[in-house]
């Protein structure tokens, strides 16, 4: 990397970036505690992590101003282990996911992205923030009145306050004013100090205390896969969001590699695994952050708050992080794909449905996307099987004395369109001769050329001479490879004999 990258990446923007890590690293906190919480660990373990994935995310992420801590997808992943195994399995849980995800990028997994559709996308966008504004409910459930008047007046701020000047992030100015709001007026409301206690110490080189055998491989390898995937679907798909609020386009593989070395730090330090965090990854866009400096502060603030600064810290209300979080909720949601559901396609619409429903009622990342992208390939599927189709013409040629019809096959032929194909045929008519044109037709796969087969051998059944034409590199290819038709025994063949 030359002076001038880093340069740009580290010193292009750092007054805002000081300020965004500051609002990012206030957010962090409730979140990191929450998070351990669900998990079912000491809440230091959340905050150790989302300090030493933010720090080492700074250098190694591929994604300047995107915020990597503990999050809820990965918590959710670890409780079982948690339950039966320990703390000390769920760290080496943590450094195996490190070490695939670094091999993950360097079998450059980021390349894949392109086969997560723009509805896949939104719907994913969608859930999460749907799933952040639930998150806030639980402290806005059984309180009192105080607790919603704090909550509304933190969103007055934040909204409001832009007009008069935008030096200052506004989830800043709110988090301030209720705090001091709440302890000027004492009021008995819920604090970050009621979440759990704060650690008081520094992180310090913490290696697993595990037996190094087999047993203890098989035992944390199906977590770290699937910590693993979830990580980096939700990295990737949250690095989609910032490049495009950014107008930028940034390195995946890149972000893989770093993903995998802060988590090898993190549970090389006492910390659960953890990925890319979209709220707080807007909170900082939103806030001003852009550069690698926000990430790096944000960790840097976390860790001094939580150790040093934890009784002022402890009086921060949790109304005030409520609003900030609603307010990351509210510019989350693609608000204009509701618009867009009158116009787009009902095939698009159900995708991106499906993404959220699945995403929000199962709580799985990945189970999510991995829904709406077999839906879309099975839409897309659909669609282009459609544009399949088979024209003919019957010539009598007087000098052969032969009825002849030519079967020309426009489009893609492969598994949705196979039985369009064959069903284009009459293999009942009184015919001489069968000339199938495939000059504009591309065959994909072994069902295609298995419809062929079969078409061929209808014909010739019923004793017509058949004659395949046109056919383009790639589909004599796999024709050639797979097809019976031509083969001695071409009925037995087919027939599986």
């Amino acid at each position: 990397m030359n002076l001038t990258r880093i340069k740009q990446e580290w010193f292009s923007n750092i007054r805002s970036d000081m300020l965004s890590g500051l609002v990012v690293a206030l957010a962090l906190i409730p979140e990191a505690i929450a998070f351990s919480i669900i998990a079912g660990v000491d809440p230091k373990v959340g905050l150790y992590a989302s300090f030493c994935i933010a720090v080492v995310i700074a250098f190694t992420g591929g994604r300047p101003g995107m915020i990597s801590a503990a999050t809820a997808a990965m918590a959710l992943l670890m409780i079982t282990l948690v339950k039966e195994h320990g703390l000390e399995y769920l760290l080496a849980a943590t450094i195996l996911t490190g070490i695939l995800q670094i091999i993950a990028g360097y079998l450059q997994v980021g390349r894949y992205m392109r086969f997560i559709s723009n509805s896949v996308m939104t719907g994913f966008v969608n859930a999460l923030a749907i799933m952040i504004f639930l998150a806030q409910l639980p402290e806005l459930t059984g309180v009192t009145w105080h607790v919603y008047a704090m909550t509304a007046l933190g969103l007055a701020i934040i909204y409001l306050f832009p007009y008069l000047t935008r030096s200052i992030p506004s989830p800043l100015v709110t988090i301030v004013v209720l705090t001091l709001l709440a302890w000027l007026l004492n009021l008995d409301i819920r604090t970050v100090s009621d979440m759990g206690e704060l650690p008081d110490t520094l992180p310090v080189f913490l290696w697993p205390d595990i037996p190094l055998n087999l047993e203890t491989l098989w035992i944390i390898l199906p977590y770290a896969l699937a910590l693993t995937v979830v990580g980096l679907l939700e990295s990737m798909m949250t690095q989609n969001i910032v490049d495009d609020l950014t107008d930028t386009r940034t390195d995946k593989n890149r972000e893989c590699k770093g993903q995998g070395i802060s988590n090898i730090v993190a549970g090389s330090f006492g910390g659960m695994a953890g990925c890319a965090m979209i709220g707080q990854s807007v909170i900082n866009i939103k806030s001003g952050g852009r550069g690698r400096l926000s990430t790096f502060m944000a960790g840097i603030y976390l860790l001094i708050m939580v150790v040093f600064l934890s009784p002022i810290l402890g009086i921060i209300p949790m109304a005030a992080l409520v609003a900030v979080m609603i307010m990351v909720s509210i510019g989350t949601f693609s608000w204009t794909s509701i618009k867009n559901m009158k116009r787009h396609p009902l095939s698009t619409n159900i995708v991106m449905i499906t993404t959220v429903a699945v995403t929000v009622f199962t709580h799985n990342l990945a189970l999510g996307v991995l829904s709406g992208v077999l839906l879309a390939a099975l839409f897309f599927a659909n669609k282009v099987s459609q544009f399949m189709f088979v024209g003919a013409d019957t010539d009598t040629r007087p000098d052969e004395h032969t009825l002849h019809r030519t079967y020309r096959v426009y489009g893609q032929v492969f598994f949705a369109s196979t039985e369009k194909f064959m069903q284009a045929f009459n293999f009942r008519e009184d015919l001489d001769k069968v000339t199938i044109d495939l000059s504009r037709a591309h065959f994909w796969d072994i069902s295609s050329v298995a419809a062929l087969d079969r078409v061929v051998i209808n014909f010739r059944r019923e004793g017509v001479e058949v004659e395949i034409i046109g056919m383009n590199e790639a589909t004599a290819t796999i024709v050639d490879r797979h097809a019976a038709h031509d083969k001695a025994d071409a009925a037995d063949r087919l027939m599986g004999h």
